[in-house]
């Protein structure tokens, strides 16, 4: 029994390792926190969005456009008539984290989103990045929408 527990263990503790490998760090949730259910939301999503984002982007429903870079999706919630979610397939959780390397990304969003507006002749449009106090998921994403 004792063998049998620690191999899930240290096969959990692997497979996070592998999981959470292309991410950035983040805030530490601690185990008190965990337990209380006083996780910051936002900074759970985001983690979740990176391992999907990195890991298992052929799993996310509703995808528009994609390239090696970035994912394009339709909002599943909104009111608008067009409202696409433009997001890099790097873990970056706001302007703020930018790294020398993460201009590509933005380069290729900007990129997709032009694709998405020509694709869709759309010419009454914005395009929206939240700040980090404005974002409900703790993740660089940019809103493509249209009326």
């Amino acid at each position: 029994m004792i063998v049998v527990s620690a191999a899930s263990a240290l096969a959990g503790f692997m497979l996070g390792g592998y999981l959470l490998s292309g991410t950035r760090r983040r805030k530490s949730m601690s185990l008190r926190e965990w337990a209380s259910g006083r996780l910051n939301r936002r900074e759970l999503l985001g983690l979740l969005g990176a391992v999907g984002m990195t890991r298992t982007p052929g799993l996310i429903p509703g995808v528009a456009l994609e390239t090696d870079m970035t994912l394009v999706v339709r909002h599943p919630f909104s009111e608008e008539r067009i409202h696409y979610v433009a997001i890099p397939k790097k873990d970056i959780k706001n302007l703020a984290d930018l790294a020398d390397g993460d201009v590509k990304y933005l380069s290729d969003i900007f990129a997709a989103l032009q694709d998405l507006v020509r694709r869709d002749r759309l010419t009454d449009y914005q395009v929206i990045a939240n700040g980090p106090e404005r974002q409900d998921v703790a993740y660089l994403h940019f809103h493509l929408i249209a009326r």
